[in-house]
């Protein structure tokens, strides 16, 4: 699951981004409002994680310019300012959730995990792809009612596929939305291996090869 975090505190925003990246999100990052703002209108994320206080534009500005773009995704507002007037503002502006600096990141996660699901609520959490079912809410995987043990990456790759059934997806865009980062032997090597261990655990016809393409999940 894709994950925005507009955060200018750059070691604690890394913080985060590692926490949530051992949970199997794949997290992008932006150090000030205009370059979040940006992000958030021309990529696709779950959701937002924005802090109030930014250089270039403030979070309260990010999350309305969003909002009036028309961008659905939850956001969940960190501040270090508390207060009353502080927490209207934040939610006024269209953001979904209030979290207070300082916090622990699993309560942040805490958070997180209840506006995806509130987010949610019209369509079932888990995608069922044969007899292998994939519980986006808790990363439960099952294949005919069996619970599979899946490392964090393999279970972010599996998700990333199911949610683009049908669409086939190059090695190169699979690094970089799942892992987030990009080289080249990473690149040769790293979707090829993972791959082949979902489908060792998943069976074989769980990932479609495409020729001169890439891989694909089929509906």
């Amino acid at each position: 699951m894709h994950i925005l975090v507009v955060e200018d505190q750059q070691d604690f925003a890394r913080n985060i981004k590692r926490y949530l990246e051992t949970e199997s999100y794949s997290v992008d990052l932006a150090f000030d409002g205009e370059t979040g703002l940006h992000q958030g209108l021309t990529e696709e994320y779950a959701l937002v994680v924005l802090d109030l206080n930014l250089p270039r534009m403030d979070g309260l500005e990010v999350c309305r310019q969003l909002r009036q773009a028309g961008r659905s995704m939850p956001i969940l507002m960190l501040t270090a300012r508390a207060g009353h007037q502080n927490v209207v503002a934040g939610l006024d502006s269209g953001a979904d959730d209030y979290l207070t600096k300082p916090f622990d990141l699993e309560e942040l996660l805490a958070r997180m995990r209840a506006l995806l699901r509130r987010g949610g609520e019209s369509r079932s959490p888990v995608i069922a792809v044969g007899e292998v079912d994939i519980d986006t809410n808790s990363h439960t995987v099952r294949r005919a009612g069996q619970v599979v043990s899946l490392a964090p990456r393999e279970y972010a790759l599996l998700e990333f596929l199911a949610l683009n059934r049908g669409i086939a997806k190059t090695r190169l865009e699979i690094i970089e939305l799942v892992w987030g980062e990009y080289d080249e032997l990473m690149f040769s090597q790293t979707v090829d291996v993972h791959v082949a261990y979902l489908r060792r655990k998943l069976g074989k016809e769980i990932i479609v090869t495409v020729p001169g393409k890439g891989y694909m999940m089929g509906d």
